[in-house]
This record gives C-alpha cells, sequence and structure tokens, in this order.
C-alpha cells in the first residue's frame, strides 16, 4: 500500500472537513438574522429544524475528523491499516475508498450499531 497516496488524501480531507465545521459552526454575522419566534406557530419551525439539521451534520463530521486524525497518527507510528480494535488487518480497498478508516468492517458494524 502506497502510504503517500494516502496521506495527501487524508490532509485534503482534513482541511475540507475543518473549512465544512467552520461554516457550519460560523457565528452569523448580523445579529438581526437571528431567529425570531413570531406569534405564529410555524414562524421560526424552519429556522428551528435548519439548525438540529446543522448539529447532526456538524457531530458527523466532527467524528470523521477525529478518524482522518488517528489515521495520519496510525500512519506515522506504522500501525496504518491495522483495526483499531481488534488489531486485525484492513483490507486495501476499503483504505483507498476511505482512506480514514481505522476500523475494520466487522469493528465499524458493531461501533454503528
Amino acid at each position: 500500500m502506497d502510504t503517500s497516496e494516502a496521506r495527501v488524501a487524508l490532509h485534503d480531507r482534513l482541511e475540507n472537513l475543518d473549512h465544512e465545521l467552520a461554516a457550519l459552526t460560523a457565528v452569523p454575522r448580523d445579529p438581526m438574522s437571528a431567529v425570531s419566534f413570531g406569534k405564529r406557530v410555524g414562524d421560526g419551525t424552519t429556522e428551528a429544524v435548519d439548525r438540529l439539521t446543522k448539529v447532526g451534520t456538524a457531530e458527523q463530521l466532527s467524528a470523521m475528523r477525529t478518524d482522518v486524525v488517528r489515521a495520519l497518527d496510525k500512519l506515522e507510528d506504522g500501525t496504518y491499516g491495522l483495526c483499531d480494535r481488534c488489531g486485525g488487518l484492513i483490507p486495501e480497498e476499503r483504505l483507498v475508498a476511505r482512506p480514514w478508516s481505522v476500523l475494520c468492517v466487522r469493528c465499524a458494524s458493531r461501533r454503528a450499531g
């Protein structure tokens, strides 16, 4: 496995994640754009749902960022390609598709469940 390609892909992904997270968590510059809950029932509902969606997305991106940083650490310490949970090999196909994979498929499915 060519770890130099993985390193480049991981650094690119980390930069993209940082930009996405910054955009999601940015404080609005215009204080007047804050949610104003009016007298009608639906006045603030759309904005509230949008904010909840952004929070969920930010949490997912943050979790992925943690995996990207961990994968970069694993490249440095020579354990890239080994599952953090069981120590088994992570298939090369998985690492090509998701260079930030730090768990094998079996252990990743347990984490999601």
